[in-house]
């Protein structure tokens, strides 16, 4: 039998987590390595009903989006405790990749989600090259081992061979859609087209469960005693010099370019 404890808390607990950012491997990105001490606070102290986590992303790197949806599915189904997300500004991409690993997705009335597709983008600048007189030398062992050199003219085979490769990713967040959603999804073509929803346009095909913030749905579920704890990501506190200095610059710039696919 347990023992009484006057000073016991017994008021449900539901740990909250922010996702903000795009998803990648660079300073500023969020990343599986990054959350990994953060998303096992978040499951393992306290006791928590339930993880919320607040999803801000306009995407990223497939491999990240995939390796983050995957622990919280782990940590999840360890511990027991339900996972809901939230949405605010956009979830597409690799952002909605890790909001299907919630049990439940709600978004706000604005909110866009979806963006279930794959992009490459690069540039070209072997024109500019020849205008300025330099000679681009490329020796590989392989074929393939230069593909898509932005220095040298583009061909139908890279081409192709990335077509290939986009298509298999694609076929991969189309099958974790899917296995997450199942029968919620409505039967619309154009789901899996990179075409985006917006709030209660979501939750009619199936991407959300309801339009709804965090606290008074969890207030709904939990009682209105519930308690919030909020579980920061910790931050290195001594600055990075040099070159990790121009890497956050060039992921600043490709982070801003994520958001502007979206108007934001």
């Amino acid at each position: 039998m347990t023992r009484w404890n006057p000073f016991r808390n017994k008021k449900p607990l539901v740990c909250v987590l922010r996702l903000q950012g795009s998803i990648g491997t660079s300073g500023r990105s969020l990343s599986d390595t990054g959350l990994r001490t953060t998303l096992e606070r978040a499951f393992r102290k306290g006791k928590p009903v339930a993880v919320a986590l607040e999803i801000n992303s306009p995407g990223g790197s497939p491999v990240q989006s995939s390796l983050i949806g995957a622990r919280i599915r782990r940590l999840s189904e360890e511990t027991g405790v339900p996972v809901y997300a939230f949405t605010e500004d956009v979830a597409a991409s690799g952002g909605y990749w890790i909001a299907c690993a919630a049990d439940e997705i709600h978004a706000d009335p604005s909110s866009i989600l979806g963006s279930i597709g794959v992009i490459s983008a690069s540039f070209g600048a072997h024109v500019f090259l020849h205008r300025q007189g330099i000679e681009r030398r490329v020796h590989t062992a392989g074929d393939s081992k230069s593909m898509l050199d932005p220095f040298r003219p583009e061909s139908d085979e890279d081409v192709a061979r990335l077509d290939r490769l986009l298509t298999q990713l694609h076929g991969t967040f189309i099958d974790q859609v899917r296995r997450r959603r199942g029968d919620r999804l409505a039967d619309d073509p154009s789901l899996f087209t990179g075409e985006v929803w917006i709030g209660k346009a979501a939750v009619d095909v199936g991407l959300a469960d309801g339009v709804g913030h965090l606290v008074p749905v969890m207030k709904r579920k939990f009682g209105d005693k519930v308690r919030f704890r909020r579980v920061e990501q910790r931050r290195r506190l001594i600055p990075r010099l040099g070159i990790a200095l121009t890497q956050d610059a060039l992921g600043a710039i490709e982070e801003r370019a994520a958001w502007a696919r979206f108007g934001l």
